[in-house]
């Protein structure tokens, strides 16, 4: 017989968080089920089909609109006739809520993205609640919840009270893949104890919410008995030229580049340290491939961060002195052995586990 289809709603055409987790999945594949991915046409679509993965592309996502949407995901339901419809980041959620109504397709949602405190995604009170009513409709439609980690569970069953149980199923990494594309021309730690002073690395969206003011701070306060250290703070976003303003207020220029987006393997081969004080993660790729790789880590101890990270790695960003003291010794530390985890092909093996249950 045929393997049943899992349909994967992705509202999104960019290589962001949710785009990492389709793509590792369509490395791997779902056991004894073939995986088509819907996304708008861009580089995860490019991406994806370089892998030979299936992927379709049309009218979906923010940028269609919710009617268009809605249309071209039953108009590829009706094609395709999936056992299921696997929906990620919360556009895709309620298209797919909708969209199934009436077509057999079992609707089953992922969530990727919600925080403890609302004002970290939605700003203002209102814009929560209603966010949150919304969120308690259409998971009444869904078969299956699927959360990235325990505190996203935790979240969601406070804030949207769903009648399903909610199982839990985190970001796979497999080291060995991390590695290869993170291989260090110098071994870590290797900088500090030749005297070339500890490199570190910030991975993020410059916004708000990730605390890079805290982190140019405690920088500033390591530069005082590491002069040679050095901070890299990759990625974009709305705080680009206020960071660079305040880096120069505390005479940071030399030491702390912004090179914008960059490739995450090959940043993290030239460093020591990630250092990533979010005010929310739910299940970080960037601190999963930190530790595959070997690298000394530095976070707050929020959302899914406990549940990847030992106890000396967490650090109150807040407290400028103890986040300084943290990153020199996770960077006089040296190379570690990368920390278990679940692969990606657990991750696959759960996930579906999650379809079959609802068969």
């Amino acid at each position: 017989m045929p393997q049943p289809i899992a349909l994967w709603a992705i509202p999104v055409s960019n290589i962001g968080g949710v785009a990492r987790h389709v793509l590792d999945m369509a490395a791997v594949g779902l056991p004894g089920w073939r995986l088509v991915v819907l996304c708008p046409e861009g580089p995860l679509a490019t991406r994806l089909r370089g892998m030979g993965a299936a992927v379709l592309t049309g009218a979906f996502g923010p940028d269609a609109g919710f009617r268009a949407s809605v249309s071209t995901l039953r108009t590829n339901i009706r094609a395709l006739q999936p056992s299921v419809v696997h929906a990620h980041l919360a556009y895709a959620d309620v298209v797919a809520a909708v969209a199934t109504i009436g077509t057999g397709a079992r609707y089953v949602t992922t969530e990727h993205g919600i925080a403890a405190d609302d004002t970290v995604y939605h700003g203002r009170a209102w814009r929560s609640q209603l966010k949150a009513l919304l969120h308690t409709a259409r998971l009444r439609r869904a078969r299956a919840v699927i959360a990235v980690s325990e505190a996203t569970k935790r979240a969601m069953v406070r804030k949207w009270r769903p009648a399903q149980d909610i199982v839990v199923v985190p970001n796979g990494v497999d080291a060995q893949e991390v590695r290869s594309r993170a291989v260090h021309s110098v071994q870590v730690g290797q900088s500090v104890q030749s005297g070339e002073g500890p490199r570190i690395l910030s991975l993020s969206r410059l916004s708000p919410e990730k605390r890079i003011p805290e982190l140019l701070l405690a920088f500033s306060e390591m530069r005082r008995t590491h002069p040679k250290a050095t901070l890299t703070i990759a990625g974009e976003g709305p705080d680009r030229e206020d960071l660079q303003a305040r880096a120069k207020e505390l005479g940071l220029e030399d030491a702390v580049t912004f090179p914008g987006f960059v490739d995450a393997g090959a940043a993290m081969a030239q460093v020591d340290v990630v250092v990533q004080l979010s005010v929310w993660e739910n299940c970080s790729y960037t601190l999963l491939d930190a530790i595959a790789a070997g690298l000394g880590v530095v976070a707050t101890p929020v959302g899914g961060n406990p549940e990847i990270l030992p106890d000396h790695c967490l650090v109150d960003a807040s407290d400028t002195a103890a986040v300084a003291a943290t990153i020199a010794a996770q960077a006089a530390a040296g190379f570690r052995p990368p920390s278990a985890w679940l692969t990606r092909e657990d991750m696959a093996e759960r996930t579906v586990s999650v379809y079959e249950r609802t068969s």
